[in-house]
């Protein structure tokens, strides 16, 4: 958003800048702060340079900035950073939105007045933390009774918040086909392609129809053509293995236009949620829909049930990933193909999101959520 307006007009009104240096599904999970930011005024939003094209097709009415903010390590970074942000040094925000615990994200945080920066913050040397983002942290010390998504937590940070049915379309099929996505930034969020290609074929299933985009990173193209080999040959005609291949436009243009798409908590996920397309989602490990799940209506979750799930992806595993086994379950799969009749296996159940007057909520429509 520029300055002036399109008459030539001074843009009288207040800035807001949001820090969001994490990942590609956060800076999609910052759209319900981003909507409510700017129903009030001008918007910015510093991002990882990476990320600052995607940023700017998915928020065109935002002024998008870049900073080295992976990659680089040591005295660099401040470097750079100092480099990168002489613009934003000159704008007088209103508030500043720090969302990330980092010690970048600090460090930003002493370029502006302390009264400004809501978030995480420094004074004089010192780390704070505001009370909504300390809150949220002791929630999530009990993660199966918090319940909180992560796009109402950033979402919350404004003082007038848009309603939650307003962040995202109602999901609806666009007649694309199918879309799987590999695998999410941690292994254990993710299938092995022996049982991936099962729920692929159940999902094509589903839908019925059109080709099935295999969807991922450049490191997973090997993966990608392992699991195509495993579809039964009548599925592998459709299969259209885009791996390694999609920049941020062709990816948004793909994943517009599928029925479904089919993915581990990724960042891809979220953009379709973003798009309004259809998903439905394994999570597993310490994936939890609760927290992570698509946002907004129309989208469901095969989310593991057993008794050590959520757990803490840093920590090793003492069942051998056990919680995968339920979606190689016959029943599992038939819910998955669209035949809804008979029961789920024990530990996992099938999760529709909708709302409550906070935000996103998530509610067994198959199988038991023994946390409900």
């Amino acid at each position: 958003m520029n300055s002036e307006d399109f008459e030539g007009r001074v843009d009288v009104r207040p800035a807001y800048l949001i820090i969001q240096l994490a990942r590609f599904g956060d800076l999609i999970q910052t759209k319900r702060l981003v909507l409510s930011l700017l129903a009030q005024g001008q918007v910015h939003l510093l991002v990882d340079r990476s990320l600052q094209a995607l940023a700017s097709l998915v928020y065109p009415q935002v002024t998008v900035h870049g900073i080295a903010a992976h990659g680089t390590h040591g005295p660099d970074v401040l470097a750079l950073a100092h480099e990168d942000l002489k613009s934003l040094c000159e704008l007088n925000f209103l508030r500043v939105y720090n969302l990330n615990f980092s010690g970048l994200n600090f460090v930003l945080a002493g370029m502006f007045p302390m009264d400004v920066v809501r978030g995480y913050r420094l004074n004089r040397g010192q780390r704070l933390i505001d009370a909504w983002p300390e809150q949220v942290m002791r929630w999530t010390r009990s993660r199966v009774q918090s319940g909180l998504n992560l796009v109402d937590v950033w979402g919350l940070y404004a003082d007038q918040v848009v309603p939650p049915e307003q962040v995202n379309p109602v999901a609806t099929p666009r007649g694309g086909g199918l879309g799987v996505v590999m695998a999410g930034q941690n292994a254990r969020r993710s299938l092995p392609a022996q049982v991936l290609a099962p729920l692929i074929q159940a999902a094509r299933g589903r839908v019925g129809h059109g080709p099935v985009y295999l969807l991922g990173s450049g490191g997973e193209r090997r993966a990608a053509k392992e699991l195509a080999a495993l579809l039964p040959a009548t599925l592998r005609g459709e299969v259209r293995d885009l791996v390694g291949q999609t920049g941020w436009q062709e990816l948004i243009k793909v994943v517009g236009s599928l029925d479904l798409l089919l993915s581990p908590d990724t960042g891809t996920m979220h953009l379709a949620a973003h798009l309004g397309v259809p998903v439905l989602a394994f999570f597993l490990s310490s994936a939890w829909c609760h927290e992570t799940g698509p946002y907004g209506q129309g989208h469901l979750v095969l989310q593991a049930m057993t008794e050590c799930a959520p757990c803490l992806e840093t920590a090793p595993c003492p069942f051998e990933i056990s919680c995968r086994r339920a979606f190689s379950d016959p029943a599992v799969l038939r819910y998955v193909s669209g035949r809804t009749d008979k029961g789920l296996a024990p530990d996992c159940a099938v999760m529709a999101s909708g709302f409550d007057a906070l935000g996103l909520t998530w509610t067994a429509v198959a199988g038991h959520d023994p946390h409900a």
